[in-house]
């Protein structure tokens, strides 16, 4: 193919539509348990979070919550990945085994949130802090009861097994958040007369860029476990997150919808929530209590 702007055109429009159809084709399974909010900063803060502790009657004048001095805050990181086309094989029609390379380009931008929920959120909610200054998931979250007190609430389950997480995903905010700064898009260095690659490499470089970070909403919608899962673990977290109260100590009406476990669970988590039938033959009273997911991402 002879290398001229025409030529470079039609090549980068398959490349570009080679590129979305791999992005759009990509199942995002992190949007059922993560909140995307919009991000036009470099830090955003979620000073609001400890202010939502729920309606109360109006009696004399607004009671107004103050933002908090060290407000929960999310940075944006800066993500790429870049490729290149040997410029011979532009000139000998071989351009298009480069077309699977940008595709996969395409795949990894679409996943980018995925791994960031599943793989650093997700397990790091153990040593991470939440709008609370506790780890997301924690022994000693603070609430305060009816009577002023405040008391030690804990939303995690120590131990030494693959961790997996029980979670309520049908309220207005997640329990995951996922910052979305800049959207990923593929980025073109295709002029012959004036790129520096073209010139001293002979190569042509694709690459994509994406803006963004995980973090986490209300601890109050998530419950972490280290601990084996079974029916015994499980129910006591399940328990444990209907029994969440918000600062005053009114009920917050939790409930869990979805246990999110790695494949080493996969089998466990099928026999507390997917057999109508326990092993004696009695009704089995977990049976489709909440649904499953199981990641690959995770262990």
């Amino acid at each position: 193919m002879i290398i001229n702007k025409t030529n470079l055109s039609i090549m980068n429009t398959g490349f570009k539509t080679a590129f979305r159809n791999a992005f759009s084709g990509v199942e995002q399974t992190y949007l059922r348990i993560t909140t995307v909010i919009p991000s036009s900063t470099l830090i955003e803060t979620y000073g609001w979070m400890k202010q939502t502790s729920g309606m109360r009657e109006w009696i004399g004048e607004r009671f107004v919550k103050n933002l908090d001095s060290e407000a929960y805050q999310l940075k944006n990181k800066k993500y790429e990945e870049t490729v290149a086309v040997i410029r011979d094989a532009i000139s000998d029609d071989q351009y298009g085994t480069y077309t699977p390379a940008i595709a996969m380009m395409g795949e990894n931008a679409a996943r980018l949130p995925e791994e960031l929920i599943y793989q650093e959120a997700l397990p790091g909610g153990f040593t991470s802090k939440c709008y609370d200054g506790q780890y997301f998931f924690d022994t000693d979250h603070p609430v305060v009861d009816a009577a002023g007190v405040e008391q030690s609430v804990s939303n995690m389950q120590a131990g030494s097994s693959a961790p997996w997480y029980l979670l309520c995903t049908n309220r207005s905010l997640k329990p995951f958040i996922y910052q979305d700064r800049e959207k990923a898009e593929l980025i073109i260095k295709d002029s012959p007369e004036t790129s520096d690659d073209v010139f001293n490499r002979d190569e042509f470089r694709y690459g994509t860029r994406a803006r963004g970070a995980a973090g986490y909403g209300f601890w109050q919608m998530a419950f972490g476990s280290k601990a084996v899962l079974d029916t015994a673990n499980f129910d006591a977290a399940y328990l444990a997150m209907m029994q969440f109260k918000r600062d005053g100590g009114k009920p917050l009406g939790v409930v869990p919808n979805l246990l999110v476990c790695g494949p080493s669970n996969m089998k466990k988590a099928d026999e507390i929530l997917n057999l109508q039938r326990l092993s004696n033959g009695s009704d089995n009273p977990n049976y489709k209590k909440v649904e499953t997911l199981v990641v690959p991402w995770l262990p």
